[in-house]
């Protein structure tokens, strides 16, 4: 996706659900940008991200996206 279609996709298609479940290739990339942008899209959707089904750049790079989306009101589960 695009980020102007996954912004229309989550406008359009995720806007009565209660919960969203974020994963992907590079944490410090893609899932971060894709996650804050569902979170400024859908401010009041819950929205996980599953640690164990991405991994980052680097180890503490993946660490570090972890820790910015948490302070986004981001759920994080199945971090090691």
């Amino acid at each position: 996706f695009g980020s102007d279609v996954l912004r229309e996709f989550l406008e359009y298609h995720c806007n009565n659900i209660e919960e969203v479940e974020i994963i992907g290739l590079c944490t410090d990339i893609c899932v971060i940008s894709n996650v804050l942008m569902a979170r400024q899209t859908l401010p009041n959707t819950k929205i996980v991200v599953d640690a164990s089904c991405c991994a980052g750049t680097t180890v503490e790079k993946h660490k570090a996206a972890l820790e910015v989306m948490k302070s986004c009101q981001i759920d994080v589960v199945n971090e090691e």
